[in-house]
């Protein structure tokens, strides 16, 4: 599955088990507007205002204020005209000089102030962080995203804004050149003039808009409902710009409950599923046409299935129209065969119905089609629908896999009918990309990829694939796509050209990776544009590369260690460059026209959170690697304000070590474990050890087949040559991780058997990788039957080993509909088996794998802080029965200084 960054945590994760905590919220005004991936949302919004802060809620921060110079003393006049003499000598050489200049700044001047660095150890006499900071988010960095639009006419540099703003209207679309006084700018236009909408006597308030491409009419989401990680239920209406007035996006069921919509490129359709079917609603009528009638619980059309959606898409949709309006690809799930398994809930009710009278005492139970390792996987397979027959069809593919071995991971559509799908065999290791023709109704397999013969490796399930059209006048003389493809050992751009060419033209190589690539391509320019860690595994900047291969150059500055990302307007000719650290974060608008990226205006700067940084006694983070058995780690080290060498310092080792996941980046982050470190005064390391991602394929691919074995030897191997070090206590030594991360918590445990780490806190833990999905883990372990040894090698099972720790802790929600409670429970049975007492233990009723329920999240956090502290201050030593010192940790709470709401 695919999570951002939790405020609590510091994990990166592409696929697989994380943690699901408060994300990086995004201001609503600059969110998506793809229709099904959350569209412009007022959901989740927070604010990082402080009192007297002016403009914090203008999409745009105003111009600095000019300070005005006072004085009343003859000297101080004397000095303000010299100073003023000064000034105008110094304004005529600038304009001198200027007038030979670019009138735009480049973003490495313009934007050099913001990156003088990593922030650490800021102020010597600073109040430390504390849990309630972390926990309220009052250290996350602000962040919008702009969501680009392109114009009815191709218009560039577009983007739609949401929020009353003084009288502009509530949904409007402007164009970025207006900001600069551009006179060849689009006016800007409003949608909607006002965020709640009257349907025929009823008041309905949108919680996620979706503009057609046409901008005529606007699609809206109300009474939003969570089904799961990524997929909601709503009603869905049709607001027409032009008379500010709405219908129901079915006239005859308007209440009824819709879990996908999504525009046709041509405006005047909308293709949306309700009850697991696929319908059509063409806009020139109210009818609303079926396109498929068997959906139910057990076949699913258009939208994916729990795991297709948690481990595949990471998104609510397996809807795609074709360019031109045409044809509806989608998928469709037969999951008959899947086995239930069932959530209970003590507390709510998930399915929002009351239980009849005398029953409401029994619990909810959810039975969840969930596939576990070599359990049945769903059935998935492509259709068609061609929108001027009103005709669903397939086409046969050629040499494809098995239904019981056929994962879909990607559809491309491409220009007259033409549609690329890259599917993977159960395991993931082969991958297979077919070329189907909609139009002809034929298709062909085009490339086989036998990744297992290539390194050993898997296929990760991602949608990164491009499409390039054929444009003989621009030197492309045929179709062909880009596709990241494995190259000496590294992850890297290859572009395929004419589209069942297996051969690609390598825009890319070297000893680094691109990442999640390409991010825009200019399609006039012949230029692609891709973010990688050609610096550094912990860093990112933003590359350009040409068509051919040529001219490969960074565009951000790569002197200094940086982390960023970018999302492009639809034209490419604007881009919201967005640097997340290591010093405080900012987002610009920068013109992409010339060779150079231009700077044209900052979204945001966190000047308040720079503010709370000098304020703040925060840790000093030290970046360094370590080698084992040759393999180069990335290790970050947390160490108190005030450090003091000469002292011995307790140690918590912090991980989640998933496949592909990355935990030490340069992204700026104040979390758990800075609080841990800044106001408990422990060291807390982070090292990524092997399995872990962009340090190149070798790297990660060794752990396949035997989860947890290297990544534990690389965590209790970095933990002995901190051990070592003299300002590291080696009696005091703890580790925790939730998901992934509790998995490897109890995995180095049982390798380590109390000889290097004395404590451990597993969150949410696997246990056992025959209880986890099946996409997931067969991708890294194979099937049980084919690797029967591995699965007994990853399992948590030697419980004398677990008992030589001094003491660990476990902690699960009982709702788990993903890290399911099985894991845990089993884990309690092998320890009362054995007789082990060393532990404990805490379960959160009604949470999911965030643990959120009520007060579960806080709670969470507020126990692993006082369990760490009572194990750092040996009560786990000194008491012969122990339980927690409640007492102990009141103290600590009230020696720090705590923020309230």
């Amino acid at each position: 599955m695919s999570s951002p960054r939790p405020s609590t945590s510091s994990t990166s994760s592409d696929s697989g088990l994380s943690v699901d905590t408060t994300a990086y919220p995004e201001e609503s005004k600059y969110t998506s507007t793809a229709p099904g991936a959350g569209g412009l949302s007022d959901e989740n919004r927070y604010r990082d205002v402080e009192e007297g802060e002016a403009g914090a809620d203008e999409p745009f921060l105003p111009s600095a204020k000019k300070q005005a110079a006072s004085g009343s003393r003859t000297s101080r006049l004397i000095w303000g005209l010299v100073i003023l003499c000064v000034a105008g000598w110094l304004w005529g050489l600038v304009l001198f000089v200027t007038q030979n200049r670019s009138a735009q700044q480049s973003v490495s001047e313009a934007l050099q102030s913001h990156e003088s660095g990593a922030i650490s150890g800021s102020s010597s006499s600073g109040k430390p962080v504390t849990l309630e900071q972390v926990l309220t988010g009052q250290w996350l960095p602000r962040s919008h995203a702009v969501s680009w639009i392109a114009g009815p006419n191709g218009e560039d540099g577009l983007l739609v804004e949401q929020g009353e703003d003084q009288g502009k209207g509530y949904l409007r679309v402007d164009d970025i050149r207006s900001r600069k006084g551009d006179a060849t700018s689009q006016e800007s236009r409003v949608l909607m003039e006002k965020a709640i909408v009257q349907v025929d006597g009823r008041t309905i308030f949108p919680v996620s808009t979706w503009p057609s491409p046409n901008l005529n009419k606007v699609l809206l989401l109300s009474e939003r409902e969570k089904n799961w990680r990524h997929s909601f239920t709503g009603k869905y209406w049709i607001f027409d710009v032009a008379t500010q007035t709405a219908q129901p996006l079915d006239p005859s069921n308007p209440d009824g409950r819709v879990q996908l919509a999504i525009w046709s490129p041509t405006s005047d359709m909308v293709a949306f599923v309700r009850d697991n079917n696929l319908y059509l609603r063409r806009l020139s009528s109210k009818e609303v046409v079926p396109i498929t009638k068997d959906g139910g619980a057990d076949l699913f059309y258009g939208i994916p299935d729990w795991v297709y959606e948690e481990e595949v898409f990471s998104g609510n949709s397996v809807t795609w129209w074709s360019g031109d309006g045409k044809y509806v690809a989608f998928l469709r799930t037969n999951e008959t065969a899947v086995p239930e398994f069932p959530v209970q809930y003590y507390l709510s009710r998930p399915s929002g119905k009351r239980p009849p009278p005398g029953l409401e005492d029994y619990p909810e139970v959810r039975e969840i089609k969930y596939p576990k390792a070599g359990a049945p996987n769903p059935v998935v397979s492509l259709q068609f629908y061609d929108v001027e027959k009103q005709e669903v069809f397939s086409i046969e593919a050629p040499d494809d896999f098995e239904d019981d071995d056929r994962i879909v991971i990607e559809i491309v559509w491409g220009t007259e009918g033409k549609i690329l799908v890259r599917a993977t065999n159960r395991e993931s290791d082969v991958l297979k990309v077919f070329l189907f023709d909609t139009k002809a109704r034929t298709s062909k397999l085009v490339r086989t990829e036998n990744v297992a013969d290539i390194d050993g490796g898997w296929v990760e399930p991602t949608q990164y694939t491009w499409f390039i059209p054929a444009d003989p006048s621009n030197g492309r003389p045929h179709d062909g796509y880009l596709d990241t493809v494995i190259h000496e050992g590294y992850e890297h751009l290859g572009y395929f050209t004419p589209l069942d060419n297996s051969e690609p033209i390598l825009l890319t190589q070297g000893e680094w990776e691109v990442v999640d690539a390409p991010t825009a391509v200019d399609l006039r320019k012949g230029i692609v544009y891709f973010i990688s860690t050609k610096e550094s595994p912990t860093e990112r900047h933003l590359y350009q590369v040409n068509l051919d291969g040529s001219n490969l150059k960074p565009l951000t500055d790569t002197s200094k260690p940086g982390y960023y990302d970018v999302s492009f307007s639809h034209g490419t000719g604007y881009a919201l460059l967005s640097y997340r650290g290591p010093s405080i974060p900012w987002q610009a608008i920068v013109n992409t026209e010339t060779d150079e990226l231009k700077y044209e205006e900052t979204i945001e700067d966190n000047a308040g959170l720079a503010r709370m940084v000098d304020s703040y006694a925060l840790p000093t983070e030290i970046y360094q690697n370590v080698t084992i058995d040759g393999f180069t780690l990335q290790v970050v080290e947390r160490r108190p304000p005030h450090f003091n060498p000469a002292k011995k310092y307790p140690v918590l080792f912090y991980l989640y070590n998933g496949p592909r996941s990355q935990t030490v980046d340069r992204k700026f982050s104040i979390d758990f474990q800075s609080y841990v470190a800044s106001s408990l005064g422990y060291i807390v390391v982070t090292v990524d050890g092997r399995g872990t991602g962009f340090s190149g394929r070798k790297t990660r691919c060794i752990v396949r087949g035997n989860l947890g074995y290297y990544e534990a030897y690389d965590q209790i191997t970095t933990a002995n040559l901190w051990g070592e070090k003299p300002y590291v206590d080696e009696t005091r030594m703890s580790i925790w991780g939730w998901s992934y991360g509790g998995f490897m918590t109890l995995k180095t445990l049982e390798q380590d058997a109390g000889q290097t780490f004395q404590y451990g806190m597993a969150v949410a833990p696997v246990t056992d990788w025959r209880h986890y999905d099946s996409i997931y883990t067969e991708r890294y372990m194979h099937t049980p039957a084919h690797n029967p040894n591995g699965y007994d090698n990853t399992s948590i099972t030697d419980m004398t080993a677990l008992q030589q720790t001094v003491r660990f802790l476990v902690i699960h929600g009982a709702s788990d509909d993903n890290v399911h409670i099985q894991n845990t429970l089993v884990l309690v049975d092998k320890l009362d088996l054995a007789g082990v007492q060393n532990y404990d233990l805490h379960f959160y009723p009604d949470s999911d794998h965030s643990i959120n329920f009520h007060n579960a999240h806080r709670m969470v956090y507020e126990r692993l802080s006082s369990w760490l502290v009572n194990a750092f201050n040996d009560e786990w030593h000194r008491i012969a029965d122990p339980v927690p010192d409640d007492s102990m940790w009141e103290k600590v709470k009230r020696s720090l200084p705590m923020l309230v709401n």
